[in-house]
């Protein structure tokens, strides 16, 4: 397939950055960057201009990530509190999602929050206090708390749940290394029986066969 030059006149993940110029397939160029305004085509002209764009890239950077600073100061550390239905074993009945985290968090910082950009691989469905980062651009993140309590309980609730879930944890780590600390042991304690009983067995064979 024949390929095509272009100035990107925005940054393309996974391809450029403002300003900078690449082939790419001409399908590519024709069907996506162009219509988008994602990219024009890199003739005579537009060449001239490719400087100017970049430069116009980078300012816009700039800005963007001195923006995305001065937001995750505000956001870095705030503590989010949700209630909700769950039954015995802590399951919710239902789920806390990005979307709801996300205007949550807008309604208290006071500006807009972009659900894509909490690192929420799942909707959260137990009780418990969880650490949330939110990638505001690639080089700048925050880290908020969410805690999800029971209709009548509280952020000490939320935070006695996760203390009780850690010290859980940790026994459960001590007591599987202790396990693994005793297997090892009586692996290690069979492998000199037999080594001994190898060992006799070859001096036996050795006074026989002198004998």
């Amino acid at each position: 397939m024949a390929r095509m030059k272009v100035i990107l006149l925005q940054d393309v993940p996974s391809l450029g950055l403002t300003g900078e110029i690449h082939q790419v397939a001409g399908g590519f160029a024709r069907n996506y960057l162009m219509p988008r305004r994602m990219a024009i085509l890199a003739t005579k002209g537009a060449l001239k201009q490719a400087e100017e764009i970049k430069q116009a890239g980078i300012r816009r950077r700039a800005q963007e990530r001195s923006n995305a600073e001065a937001q995750a100061q505000v956001i870095e550390g705030k503590q989010l509190l949700f209630h909700a239905r769950a039954g015995e074993n802590d399951r919710l009945y239902g789920s806390v999602t990005n979307a709801e985290v996300a205007a949550k968090l807008e309604e208290l910082v006071g500006f807009e929050i972009d659900r894509r950009k909490l690192q929420m691989s799942q909707p959260i469905r137990d009780l418990g206090l969880y650490n949330i980062e939110i990638r505001l651009v690639p080089e700048v993140a925050a880290t908020f708390a969410v805690g999800v309590v029971r209709e009548d309980e509280n952020w000490a609730d939320a935070e006695a749940r996760a203390a009780e879930a850690a010290a859980e944890a940790e026994a459960e780590a001590k007591e599987k290394a202790e396990e693994a600390a005793a297997e090892a042991a009586e692996i290690a304690a069979a492998e000199e029986a037999a080594a001994a009983e190898e060992e006799s067995a070859e001096e036996a064979a050795v006074e026989e066969a002198t004998a």
